[in-house]
């Protein structure tokens, strides 16, 4: 029991450090269907931000509904400089989730597990 333990110690702190700490060096480029989708358009900064010109996919996409949310971009409240604390949230999240779901779906001591022996 004291293995498993220290196993599930030690996976939750490569986690978080992976989460917290190697977020900061992730790439800023725009991923691939990013990159897809801005195909024919050049990205030029103007007074009122970041404006397309060219003919693209991209110039048709709209705001996702979850775009104002705390952790919208991998950041927290839109900072960069909190996109560790966004990846150990999001990684605290997942574990409390996917625990729950686990205990949820245990097989319990005592209770037939729907196989049969011939």
């Amino acid at each position: 029991m004291r293995r498993r333990w220290v196993f599930l110690a030690g996976f939750a702190l490569v986690a978080l450090v992976i989460a917290g700490g190697l977020s900061y060096f992730a790439d800023s480029d725009p991923d691939g269907l990013d990159s897809a989708t801005l195909e024919g358009c050049e990205v030029v900064e103007t007074p009122r931000g970041e404006e397309l010109t060219g003919s693209c996919i991209a110039q048709r996409a709209d705001e996702h509904g979850l775009a104002d949310s705390p952790l919208a971009d991998y950041a927290v409240g839109g900072d960069d400089r909190f996109t560790g604390v966004a990846g150990v949230v999001g990684v605290l999240a997942t574990a409390v989730v996917a625990g729950g779901l686990f205990w949820l779906l245990r097989r319990r001591p005592g209770k037939p597990t729907g196989h049969r022996r011939a």
